[in-house]
């Protein structure tokens, strides 16, 4: 029986060991048969068909460490507030969406930066003033928290009387006691987030899903990990599955464990992940692990710092040591592969504590846990990281200079400088898997990886570099988001490179990166994306790259 074979020849590809032009590699089914650093095809087989790339560059598909699926497809669809620069703006695009859609029921809007309030607080009354009567819900730039209006906040049941979860606040007013509009941490998981997905339907939620698959699929995208995965996500999952037979997009889940009051409740939910780590284990879809969420965000001023901000305030961390040891110790002990959510100093400091202790108490085995963000940490840190073999997870666009003013104005201090620093990972022998955090950023690698080559906007080209002695060489950075992406979620001897036994996931560019200048990432992109070998995203037209085949 004929076997289904491709052979791409003339290609400049990024191997495990670095680029090489002039190669050739062969598809077989869904798994890379071979790779030869010759343009020539040998053996020629006269089942095969011949694609010329005509030089084109090759790379393994892109594979997005820490994302937000149901979110980023579901954030597609809000208004989009990432570029407004003053309260009237946002005011003013909040009242063009009331006027475009007057019988919606509420108005959903994303990713609006603290620097548009210059200095301001966020109230609801500044919301009334654009639209009073329906409710708006207005997710932050990092979704830490949400930003709403008074008929949001009835529409919540949320009044004086309401109490702040564990490991997040409403902000009230100090003397009348009454929420001010804004809901931090844990109050926007556990009250806004399931308000509004009491509202959304199974329908709404496959859309979203498909939204982000297929936005992810054309920027070159073919797997992603899901940093928060609760019940609505994994049914969604399920029946994408369902519907598409094999999913077009590999997806690996990290059950998020929510802060509760006691130990065994807590546990109760690690125990529950293990079991669906051993009941999902398709080569599509799969529970690796757990998610943690230690600390805040420093914009918002709830990470967790070991000096106050610049206001002088601090913040408790959502899980403290007492809280946080017997999870990790548990979840460590089942095999299940721990994410920890760190941004602040203190926080990497907590997440390192408790590992720590969860290896003394279990012993030495092959493990793959993962710190991820670490926008602030200490040399030590970095170090004791590496030693620990832990996974530095960190996402460069959110060191991009257009939405760094809020966050350097809340440190203000020394800490600044030692924001996101990349290399110091690398130096001390971790591993460094880059990624989004869609869609608390956008999804693009591409810019990403401008932004990790760089340390400048992909936002604004026009600002200075966000501490350029931070940069990862453009070889480095597709490296540390493909292949080392794919061991940062146990794949890597299935995904992230092009080699021989590994699957058919790979993504041909318009453009070599390495022969333009590295602002051609901003305007590159995927003539074609191959997932376990079948053709999952091709550009529309022969400028853009379609290929043509030949039999051969």
């Amino acid at each position: 029986m004929p076997t289904n074979r491709t052979i791409y020849t003339n290609a400049s590809i990024l191997t495990p060991r670095g680029v090489v032009d002039g190669c050739s590699f062969s598809v077989t089914g869904n798994l890379i048969e071979d790779v030869q650093p010759s343009a020539a095809v040998s053996p020629n087989r006269e089942d095969a068909t011949v694609v010329d790339l005509a030089g084109r560059f090759v790379l393994p598909g892109f594979v997005d460490a820490h994302t937000h699926l149901l979110m980023l497809g579901q954030s597609l669809q809000k208004v989009q507030l990432r570029s407004a620069k003053t309260v009237e703006e946002i005011q003013s695009t909040l009242r063009t969406a009331r006027a475009e859609n007057p019988d919606a029921p509420r108005i959903l809007g994303t990713s609006w930066l603290y620097s548009a309030l210059d200095g301001q607080e966020p109230t609801r009354q500044l919301l009334d003033a654009a639209v009073p009567d329906i409710p708006v819900y207005l997710d932050a730039n990092d979704l830490h928290s949400v930003w709403v209006n008074s008929a949001a906040l009835a529409e919540l049941g949320v009044t004086s009387d309401t109490a702040d979860p564990l490991g997040g606040s409403i902000t009230r007013d100090p003397d009348s006691g009454e929420a001010t509009g804004m809901l931090l941490e844990t109050a926007a998981q556990q009250i806004v987030w399931p308000a509004l997905a009491r509202q959304a339907t199974d329908a709404d939620r496959d859309s979203w899903l498909d939204s982000a698959i297929s936005h992810y699929l054309a920027s070159g995208v073919t797997s992603a990990v899901d940093m928060a995965v609760g019940e609505d996500d994994l049914q969604a999952f399920l029946r994408a599955q369902s519907r598409y037979g094999t999913l077009p997009l590999r997806i690996k889940g990290h059950w998020f464990i929510h802060r509760r009051e006691t130990v065994a409740e807590n546990l109760a939910q690690v125990s529950h992940a293990s079991d669906l780590a051993r009941e999902i284990t398709s080569p599509t879809l799969r529970i690796t692990g757990i998610k943690l969420m230690i600390d805040g965000v420093i914009d918002s001023c709830t990470a967790s710092m070991k000096e106050p901000y610049a206001d002088g305030t601090n913040a408790e961390p959502v899980w403290d040591r007492e809280a946080l040891i017997p999870v990790v110790t548990a979840a460590d002990a089942a095999g299940l592969q721990i994410a920890i959510h760190a941004i602040g100093d203190e926080a990497s400091n907590i997440a390192l504590d408790a590992l720590e202790e969860a290896y003394r108490v279990n012993g030495s085995r092959d493990r793959r846990h993962r710190i991820e963000h670490l926008e602030t940490v200490t040399k030590e840190n970095v170090e004791r990281l590496a030693r620990l073999g832990l996974v530095a997870s960190m996402q460069p666009v959110h060191a991009d200079p257009a939405v760094q003013e809020n966050w350097r104005a809340v440190l203000n201090d020394h800490r600044i400088e030692r924001g996101f620093p990349w290399t110091e990972f690398t130096a001390a022998g971790a591993t460094l898997a880059l990624s989004t955090d869609a869609p608390t950023a956008p999804y693009e690698p591409l810019p990403n990886m401008y932004i990790a080559t760089t340390r400048k906007s992909a936002l604004d080209t026009s600002l200075p570099a966000n501490f350029p002695k931070y940069a990862l060489g453009l070889e480095d950075a597709l490296q540390h988001a493909t292949r080392d992406a794919a061991f940062s979620c146990r794949a890597e001897f299935e995904e992230g490179s092009i080699a021989p036994g590994f699957r058919a996931d790979f993504v041909i560019l318009r453009a070599n990166p390495f022969k333009q200048e590295l602002e051609g990432l901003l305007e590159n992109g995927p003539t074609t994306v191959v997932v376990n070998g079948e053709v999952q995203y091709q550009a529309a037209s022969l400028s853009e790259g379609t290929l043509a085949a030949r039999s051969s």
